[in-house]
């Protein structure tokens, strides 16, 4: 609802489109390889080129459309909820000066938000989701066994933030400058 009331350009929903696009893409192409994509990268990048509001966009569509590919289910709203607040939380913490641009900066806070937010959303998520009963010990376990899978999920993170992070984010400057989407 924010991001409709403060009316977006179109050129900004085309650019936000294609940051969506790619994220989708990229969890494509890396099937193969459990809980390895670059979709949060892409997620965070997006908010911080853009804002918190953009982020939770991008994470919230790249979660939906790319499940169309992988499959729609139960889990689908929680993972669009868990990467779109990865999104805002990014948006926002780099709004308020908290985190920086470098590299290390992004990749760190990478590592840390995809393994305590998206792990920390999902794995509760998934003890609701599918348990007849739902106790405390089951969403405990579910937080336990699903580590593993959080921590190379936060790898990855780490590692596309790393290899392309400022790259994108330099590209996204110089679409804002060229097509007037800097904020004023």
């Amino acid at each position: 609802m924010i991001f409709e009331e403060r009316k977006p350009q179109a050129r900004e929903l085309v650019v936000i489109a294609v940051i969506c696009a790619l994220g989708v893409v990229g969890r494509s192409a890396f099937f193969m390889l459990p809980q390895f994509k670059p979709v949060a990268a892409m997620v965070i990048i997006s908010g911080v080129a853009f804002g918190g509001e953009s982020g939770f966009l991008v994470g919230a569509v790249t979660m939906f459309v790319s499940n169309m590919f992988f499959g729609q289910g139960p889990l689908t709203p929680w993972q669009m909820f868990a990467m779109g607040i990865i999104g805002f939380l990014s948006g926002v913490l780099f709004r308020k000066g908290v985190l920086r641009r470098d590299r290390i900066s992004l990749a760190v806070f990478g590592g840390i938000v995809v393994f305590l937010v998206y792990g920390g959303i999902m794995n509760p998520a998934s003890a609701l989701t599918f348990q007849y009963k739902v106790t405390w010990p089951a969403i405990a376990t579910s937080l336990v066994m699903g580590a593993p899978f959080d921590l190379i999920h936060g790898l990855a993170t780490v590692f596309f933030l790393l290899v392309a992070g400022e790259a994108m984010l330099e590209k996204l400057d110089r679409i804002k400058v060229k097509y007037g989407l800097v904020e004023s």
